[in-house]
């Protein structure tokens, strides 16, 4: 029954930042960060842009993203599937609107938070064993107007076009297993910073989609309107608490808590220095596979740092709005060291029902830990003196050592 699940966090999306220091901009450029990041070009067959419909990619357009010819087959895939799609969704509206115009409000998620690569898709596959907790799956994700009119016929039809493994940690991938709601968000709203997949050194285009708070009360609607009728469709299919798990949800605990006063939240943290290094590669790769333009990997470590402070700060300037008995903090060390105990903790300091029946299910999807390798990182002098000048606050924060970062 293994999902095969020891890889830390990731999805189709890559982990976005904020590109807001040429002070950064001059440590990304260093050519031991582009040998590390420059990954040969893939040629995945389904991409993000693969969920959006017509008026969705008129409104892509109409942001005018930057595109190269040597991804003109990944725009053309769009485009045609955008066809389907927007003839899936008014179908889907068609049997499913009354039914869910009826729906109550969504029950309250647990929220998993982290920076990518914190350990959140970890932590989120093995709560989601619990068969009382559940899920949001990749096509629901990839195409949220209208999986509950197509996922049963087009999921098994389609899962060839898949990779078999996830190229940024080789994890198994298919249209079944977890995966973040933000793409569902982006897909359905494109108020989402993974829109900086097509802007990469464009900032000023995604900048306040991190918070809902900073957009326009337009926009802000918009999104609010996206996620709970996600929630609402999945209610529709499952009767199971769902558990969101979306790094970019760090950045708006006070929407989340004002949309779900009674919803709980886990927060996981990690070494500053690991989840740097890791969070660059996983751009590369997964700007490599989304990518409408060229890549620019001169602004990756920069925005990566960026976004990680912002990130730290933001749900530290926050987290008191969250009701003590409904939030966890974990250390993704703790959770990678003793995985049982901690998801037990969890169950016990939420009160989350099901433990005993999920407690098999976890001790034996954690016996299989023991075959996973994680990825490992050449030396970077640029990273490791980056992390030391601006992150020793994250590390005195979260007691961490900073010595143990390499000094260049």
């Amino acid at each position: 029954m293994s999902r095969g699940i020891a890889g830390t966090s990731s999805s189709l999306s890559a982990g976005m930042g904020v590109d807001r220091t040429a002070e950064t901009r001059e440590h990304s450029a260093s050519s031991e960060l582009r040998k590390s990041t420059a990954v040969e070009e893939r040629r995945n067959r389904v991409s993000l842009w693969h969920g959006l419909d017509l008026p969705g990619v008129v409104r892509l357009f109409r942001m005018r993203p930057e595109l190269s010819l040597g991804n003109a087959d990944r725009l053309l895939g769009a485009l045609m599937m955008s066809g389907f799609n927007s003839a899936m969704n008014a179908a889907s509206s068609l049997v499913y609107g009354r039914r869910l115009r009826a729906r109550p409000s969504p029950s309250p998620p647990i929220f998993i938070l982290g920076h990518w690569r914190s350990g959140t898709t970890m932590l989120h596959n093995l709560l989601t064993l619990n068969q009382h907790l559940g899920f949001l799956n990749l096509y629901q994700c990839l195409f949220p107007g209208h999986f509950l009119l197509t996922e049963k016929v087009m999921a098994p039809l389609t899962r060839g076009m898949l990779s078999q493994t996830r190229p940024m940690d080789n994890m198994p991938l298919s249209w079944d297993l977890p995966q973040e709601d933000e793409m569902a968000l982006c897909v359905a709203t494109l108020l989402s910073p993974y829109v900086m997949i097509a802007f990469q050194d464009r900032m000023e285009v995604y900048d306040r989609f991190f918070d809902p708070r900073e957009m326009s009360k337009s926009e802000q609607q918009r999104w609010k309107t996206a996620l709970l009728d996600l929630l609402r469709k999945y209610s529709l299919r499952s009767s199971q608490i769902p558990v969101m798990k979306s790094p970019t949800h760090t950045f708006r605990v006070p929407t989340l808590v004002e949309m779900f006063p009674d919803a709980k939240f886990v927060y996981i943290y990690r070494e500053p220095g690991a989840v740097i290094r890791s969070t660059v590669r996983l751009r590369s790769v997964m700007f490599s596979e989304n990518s409408l333009g060229p890549l620019h990997p001169e602004c990756w470590l920069g925005q990566t740092v960026d976004v990680y402070e912002r990130a730290i700060r933001s749900y530290e300037d926050a987290k008191h709005l969250i009701p003590p008995e409904q939030l966890v903090e974990i250390r993704f060390e703790d959770l990678e060291a003793q995985p049982f105990d901690i998801v037990q903790q969890i169950h016990e300091d939420l009160k989350i029902d099901g433990w005993d029946q999920a407690a098999e299910l976890v001790a034996e999807e954690v016996a299989g830990f023991k075959n996973y390798r994680k990825n490992s990182f050449h030396p970077d002098a640029q990273t490791d003196r980056l992390v030391r000048e601006r992150l020793n606050w994250v590390y005195d924060l979260y007691d961490y050592k900073l010595n143990s970062v390499r000094v260049a």
